[in-house]
């Protein structure tokens, strides 16, 4: 007794050929069950790899900073050659500011007493003009004393006396290198010229602009001008 051929709808039936039957649904490919690895798609990262360079970081990663310097903690700052390093506190610059001028003022005072009383001992009349001259003389030896102390000793030594006395150092933010003569002078010279048009307001304005930095390296805005950041070392 012979039997028919199995039909395209009979569910015991099998197709000789390996395919799908006609009217039934292709095979879909079997999907990874739970807590399988997932492949990631062409291009982007997986759990647990690394970002590919070109595709911004997946959460978790630490992003980069500005020129892709990858950020410091708080009060500390990542320094081009000098990798992380301490940000100097406000109350040790407070500090190293209040020793240069004890240092400024007491060397500027012991050269007036010396001048003047020179010109007042040599002079044989006490001239009007004599005295104004002294004066005069005095505040240009002070202006090129103070030029010479902020400019020069940083320039050479990447800080003040006072500075040095209390472990701070003065470094050019872009390489980490002492401050050269031209960002030196703008670092002294910014809030001196605006202290001179603004009887020395915008000079106390100035040198309380740390306050103001939320970036938590305490860079003024004489800094920031010279491109600058202070240290503790």
């Amino acid at each position: 007794m012979s039997y028919p051929p199995p039909g395209p709808n009979d569910p015991y039936g099998q197709n000789p050929y390996g395919q799908n039957p006609y009217g039934q649904p292709p095979q879909q490919p079997e999907q990874p069950g739970y807590g399988s690895p997932q492949q990631p798609p062409p291009g982007q990262p997986g759990y647990g790899y690394p970002p590919q360079q070109g595709y911004p970081p997946p959460y978790g990663y630490p992003q980069p900073g500005a020129g892709g310097v990858p950020p410091a903690p708080e009060g500390y700052a990542n320094v081009p050659n000098l990798g992380i390093v301490q940000v100097a506190s406000y109350g040790a610059r407070f500090g190293a500011r209040l020793i240069d001028f004890i240092i400024v003022w007491l060397v500027y005072a012991i050269f007036s007493f010396i001048a003047l009383g020179g010109m007042a001992s040599s002079s044989k009349t006490s001239s009007g003009g004599a005295v104004i001259g002294a004066f005069v003389l005095s505040y240009l030896v002070l202006a090129v004393f103070l030029i010479g102390y902020e400019v020069i000793f940083v320039t050479a030594m990447g800080a003040t006396l006072g500075k040095k006395m209390l472990g701070l150092h003065i470094a050019d933010i872009r390489t980490g290198m002492k401050p050269g003569f031209g960002s030196a002078l703008a670092r002294w010279g910014f809030p001196i010229g605006l202290g001179l048009f603004t009887c020395f307001l915008g000079s106390i304005l100035i040198f309380i602009s740390p306050f103001f930095d939320n970036s938590g390296r305490l860079r003024g805005w004489h800094d920031k001008a010279a491109n600058t950041l202070v240290l503790k070392y």
